[in-house]
């Protein structure tokens, strides 16, 4: 296989990546802190009733069990209270700095790619900035869909943390693609990826917050006080099903991930297989995530006990990327 000379550098396109991450970053960061000051001094009121959220407690959709007309038994749960969520006018500006910050972050990628002429995640830089895109475009889905802005507060801190790293410690210029990574098979397979696992970061920072909630759920029953954020988090169930919702749909690209890596490892060395520790972590990820969605089908494990799981998952998840990605796979350079 030959290829062809890479393209030179596009240097306005390059300067500008560079100065919207900044800016990027910035907005971030200033979202966070408004989303903070909501968690922190919003008040606490019901959500308005719709997807995910019950109607009302002890309503005709809430009763344990009715029939129709026809005598044909339906079953809907009834032991939620209304979800309930800190809300003040900070968390509204918040949402629309991480709508500009989303923005700024789309025509980052694109400038990235115009100036290195490829496609924009060729690298760990890259990768880290298209992730970091995929979690916050979740929040803003789950923000605008589910009424779940209060996720901001908890979201917005793994993408800036990743940020701040992938600029200090795995920024490098844009440039051409390592002979490795020239196969039509890789855009797809890192694509799958970087979107399952956005989604996988959003779902994993929503299980550690309902097992804050969870927990702060069972003082109040045993009749203790609980202050501070934990005492404004939205219903555990709510969170729950938040982060159900997420993993059902980022399990199968991840599934479709691993197999189009598959394809492109036979392409490249003639196999499709072998037990590279990037495929073993990546198939671990992808059993811990199976044994959840196993355990919430069957009804044996819900709750705490599959939420750990889920952050099981997810810890392999940031393992395999940040770990085992950047020191067995070499996307931290160029050639």
């Amino acid at each position: 296989m030959t290829y062809t000379l890479a393209a030179p550098v596009n240097e306005a396109m390059a300067s500008a990546s560079d100065t919207l991450i900044i800016a990027m970053i910035v907005a971030y960061a200033a979202a966070l802190f408004l989303f903070a000051i909501e968690a922190a001094y919003g008040r606490r009121t019901s959500l308005k009733a719709g997807r995910l959220m019950p109607v009302a407690v002890g309503g005709r959709e809430g009763g344990d069990t009715g029939a129709d007309d026809a005598g044909i038994e339906v079953n809907v749960r009834s032991t939620e209270g209304e979800a309930k969520a800190p809300r003040s006018m900070m968390g509204r500006i918040a949402l629309g700095v991480t709508v500009l910050g989303f923005a700024l972050s789309v025509a980052q990628i694109v400038s990235r790619g115009l100036a290195a002429g490829r496609w924009p995640w060729g690298n760990m830089f890259e990768f880290i900035v298209a992730l970091c895109l995929i979690a916050v475009g979740g929040l803003l889905f789950a923000s605008f869909r589910y009424q779940a802005r209060f996720l901001g507060a908890f979201v917005l801190v793994p993408v800036l943390v990743l940020l701040g790293i992938g600029v200090r410690w795995l920024y490098v210029d844009p440039g051409p693609l390592i002979p490795a990574l020239h196969s039509y098979w890789v855009p797809i397979h890192v694509t799958a990826l970087i979107i399952a696992g956005g989604a996988f970061m959003v779902s994993g920072v929503t299980g550690i917050t309902y097992l804050v909630s969870h927990r702060a759920e069972a003082r109040r029953a045993l009749g203790e006080k609980v202050a501070g954020i934990a005492g404004r988090l939205p219903s555990p169930e709510l969170l729950d099903r938040i982060s159900h919702r997420f993993i059902l749909f980022a399990f199968p690209l991840w599934t479709f991930g691993i197999i189009a890596g598959a394809i492109w490892a036979d392409e490249a060395w003639g196999r499709f297989w072998g037990w590279d520790p990037k495929e073993v972590w990546s198939f671990i990820s992808w059993v811990v995530y199976a044994a959840y969605l196993h355990a919430r089908a069957t009804g044996g494990w819900r709750g705490p006990k599959a939420t750990w799981i889920n952050v099981l998952g997810f810890a392999t998840v940031m393992f395999n990327f940040f770990a085992v990605n950047y020191v067995f796979s070499g996307l931290h350079s160029y050639a």
